[in-house]
């Protein structure tokens, strides 16, 4: 297990510490004698870990007490649904800063709820790929939100600037950035994010919402996926995917005990430095996005040709370097190194880079 390093965009890795204090708990959870698997999600252990969770997690992202944390199922996807049909209605306008496969997907689920402005802003120059600064977007006058994303897993595009529109609602996918880095909570109506990234198994999904938007949710939003009664019944409206949200509740420690999300955010700069300077310092290498832009949480590049692409990828599993192959749609190599990717998975990695480039230059 310590040997193998999962690159996986997702479900990715989880933190070490976390597997083995989920590895002891899972038949003896709380000293319960059963597992959190087969406890009832309103019993007093259950209800103690929800408390504590929110807790933890809005400690760790300094969220303000008018803004409310909910845990629901469905994964982003769901989400792409659940955001037009609770705040906005058919005749409304929205606007969706199209960066990438995922923001695209979100923007095509809105349109069969609402009127949807899709705004483009990657650009190129040279064959290089960025992002146009929040000023340059295009947006509606009278739109009912901004939704974007601010890191796309496949094409590694990021963006780094908070946007902000004076009297406009800003909402962010942040499936793969969350808990990575600071952010400024109070700048968003809404923020969401699929767990199996940086925040554990997948099948459960966290919503981040200003309280003031609880409320304008029409009561053909089916019940699961209606924000107000997720909220008024503390995200239990029916059966969660306890172990996931277990899970969760210890990354949420992991991370308050190493430091915290300005601990991590610096040792994930440290990482992907380490590869860009990799894939910079030859030709052998190449990455096409500026370096404003480059994701942090998804490194992606390729060799002169698919071959040695895919070589590349068979040659790593074989060291131990696990998923290294892009999404099909990309093609190419795509190193994923949420939170729980350690240092030493980084410079295992660069140093098959270096052998690799030198066997096959």
């Amino acid at each position: 297990m310590n040997n193998i390093y999962n690159f996986s965009a997702g479900p990715s890795m989880l933190p070490i510490a976390v597997m083995k204090k989920a590895h002891q708990d899972f038949r003896n959870w709380c000293n319960l004698g059963s597992s959190v698997l087969e406890i009832s999600h309103r019993s007093k252990e259950f209800l103690e870990l929800v408390k504590n969770s929110k807790n933890d997690l809005r400690e760790l992202l300094n969220i303000p007490n008018n803004y409310k944390i909910l845990f629901c199922h469905g994964g982003a996807r769901g989400q792409f649904s659940a955001i037009p049909m609770n705040l906005t209605k058919k005749k409304n306008q929205v606007d969706y800063i199209c960066s990438g496969y995922w923001s695209k997907k979100a923007a095509e689920e809105a349109q069969k709820y609402c009127r949807t402005n899709i705004i483009n802003v990657v650009q190129k120059i040279n064959n290089v790929k960025y992002i146009l600064p929040y000023q340059q977007w295009n947006i509606n006058s009278n739109t009912d939100y901004i939704h974007y994303c601010p890191n796309e897993t496949i094409e590694g595009i990021a963006i780094y600037e908070e946007p902000v529109f004076k009297n406009k609602n800003i909402i962010g996918d942040f499936s793969s950035t969350l808990l990575s880095r600071v952010i400024d909570i109070s700048k968003y109506a809404l923020i969401y994010a699929s767990a199996q990234k940086n925040i554990g198994a997948s099948g459960i999904t966290i919503i981040i919402v200003n309280k003031k938007f609880l409320n304008k949710s029409n009561k053909l939003v089916p019940s699961i996926l209606n924000y107000k009664i997720m909220y008024d019944n503390n995200s239990l409206f029916n059966t969660p995917t306890n172990f996931s949200w277990y899970l969760s509740s210890l990354i949420f420690k992991w991370l308050k005990k190493i430091g915290g999300v300005h601990k991590i955010e610096e040792i994930n700069q440290e990482k992907s430095k380490l590869l860009y300077q990799i894939i910079d310092s030859s030709n052998f290498y190449k990455n096409f996005i500026h370096e404003k832009n480059r994701s942090q949480m998804n490194i992606v590049f390729e060799l002169k040709n698919e071959f040695l692409n895919n070589l590349f990828i068979k040659e790593a599993q074989l060291n131990n370097l696990y998923a290294l192959k892009n999404h099909k749609i990309a093609g190419g190599i795509r190193a994923s190194i949420y939170n729980a990717m350690p240092l030493k998975g980084i410079k295992k990695l660069v140093k098959f880079m270096l052998y690799f480039k030198k066997k096959h230059s």
